[in-house]
């Protein structure tokens, strides 16, 4: 129960330091990727099914580029886009107990009702992108567009790093119970991610010695 409880607690404060991010900063193309999300799973889960998802939706992000940049008025897949799809389409395959939320965003040339628009466009050809590479629709979705409302850099502009989708975990796929992960469930899986992270991080370590 410790464990769980200070599982609920790390994500509560990745939740909150996603949501204090400055607009007009260059941050790491995941900064911005799972505030909102993590802020929902914290929420709204219950015990051990909470830590779950809030676990997995930072293994993504630690994980795999979460974000994609689109050109001027386009919703076309470049092919850094589509490199970074493939990444995201075998992750999610590889963890079938939780389903996807794909953000569209836009930069604030035009209108906000035009950019709306553009941005659920764009969210719905990663969608299909990832179908197309195997994932399961029914774990995915194209959410209503955030337009132009959420940029990383504040700018009236043209600026590609706002012309983004951003894909994170959103909940459990259809066929998945909540009441499956239980807090053991929680402690097991997020105790494996802690220890393979740091084995990670250890190895990193090491190897940068080596002349």
């Amino acid at each position: 129960m410790k464990l769980l409880n200070k599982i609920i607690g790390i994500s509560a404060i990745l939740a909150l330091g996603g949501c204090l991010e400055t607009a007009g900063t260059l941050p790491n193309q995941n900064s911005f990727s799972g505030a909102t999300e993590q802020n929902y799973l914290v929420q709204t889960g219950q015990g051990g099914s909470a830590a779950y998802l809030a676990g997995l939706s930072q293994q993504f992000r630690d994980e795999v580029a979460t974000m994609i940049n689109f050109g001027f008025n386009s919703i076309a897949l470049d092919g850094e886009a589509k490199r970074i799809l493939d990444q995201q389409a075998a992750w999610i395959i590889a963890h079938r107990t939780v389903k996807f939320r794909v953000y569209g965003h836009t930069d604030s040339v035009g209108s906000n009702a035009y950019n709306q628009r553009l941005g659920l466009r764009r969210a719905r050809a990663a969608v299909n992108y990832l179908v197309s590479k195997g994932v399961p629709r029914a774990r995915l979705e194209a959410f209503t567009s955030l337009g132009e409302t959420q940029p990383i850099v504040n700018t009236p502009d043209r600026e590609r790093l706002n012309r983004r989708t951003v894909t994170d975990v959103f909940g459990f796929a259809p066929d998945v119970l909540p009441s499956d992960f239980d807090g053991k469930r929680a402690e097991i899986v997020y105790g494996n991610y802690v220890i393979g992270a740091e084995t990670i991080s250890g190895t990193t370590a090491l190897g940068a010695l080596g002349g």
